[in-house]
């Protein structure tokens, strides 16, 4: 008999988040088999103000799919939340109804999302609602965090780990984030966080590179 795919779901509140916090992770997953699907909230529209909202949200959606083909991606769903109001225009939206409803579609086995420890109020938001609303439906699979802004993790930091070995796959992570060049003055703030921290993370576990998340769940 063969062996149903296994699924994992990604959730966070911008285009380029997922890749931020598990980007090499996810390549590793797609090229092991794994079926990887991105749930976005917003489409960052808010990241150029002097710009039209429709003309960044098209600038990122793009983006985040070239990002998403490096990685093995094929299904990246945008919410449509409002960027910065992700708790107040979620509940408008009733995106925990919409939630429900893709993790019922599509059953994924794990779950990865952003860090309570996050201090970015959307980054939050996701966070609490996907808590919320996996203790509502009984989640039975493994839910994972992962940091964006917050360089250490204070709340989640007794929780139990998972390590991945991304030795082979950190290239592609590299790659991807080269996809967002209209967040390219963000990224060269984050960039040296994210090369440092899949260092250390690799030399704390033996291996060249790797990306830890918190078990929440």
């Amino acid at each position: 008999m063969k062996m149903a795919k296994q699924v994992v779901m990604i959730f966070c509140a911008h285009p380029d988040d997922d890749v931020i916090g598990a980007g090499a992770t996810m390549a590793k997953y797609t090229k092991e088999g794994k079926r990887v699907i991105t749930i976005i909230f917003s489409y960052g529209e808010g990241s150029h103000p002097w710009l039209k909202k429709r003309v960044t949200a098209e600038t990122r959606v793009s983006e985040a799919k070239k990002a998403g083909k490096i990685l093995g991606v094929k299904e990246i769903i945008f919410l449509g939340v409002k960027d910065t109001q992700v708790a107040q225009h979620g509940k408008k939206l009733k995106i925990e109804k919409k939630i429900m409803g893709l993790i019922k579609k599509y059953n994924p086995n794990k779950i990865f999302t952003h860090s309570k420890d996050d201090p970015w109020p959307d980054h939050q938001a996701v966070y609490d609602i996907i808590t919320k609303v996996l203790k509502r439906i009984r989640f039975g699979g493994d839910v994972y965090s992962f940091g964006i802004w917050n360089p250490f993790s204070v709340r989640e930091r007794n929780l139990p780990k998972l390590v991945v070995d991304v030795s082979d796959s950190f290239k592609f992570k590299r790659k991807a984030l080269a996809c967002y060049e209209s967040q390219k003055f963000t990224l060269l703030t984050l960039i040296p966080f994210i090369y440092s921290k899949a260092v250390i993370n690799g030399i704390n576990n033996n291996v060249r590179f790797a990306e830890v998340f918190y078990k929440i769940r």
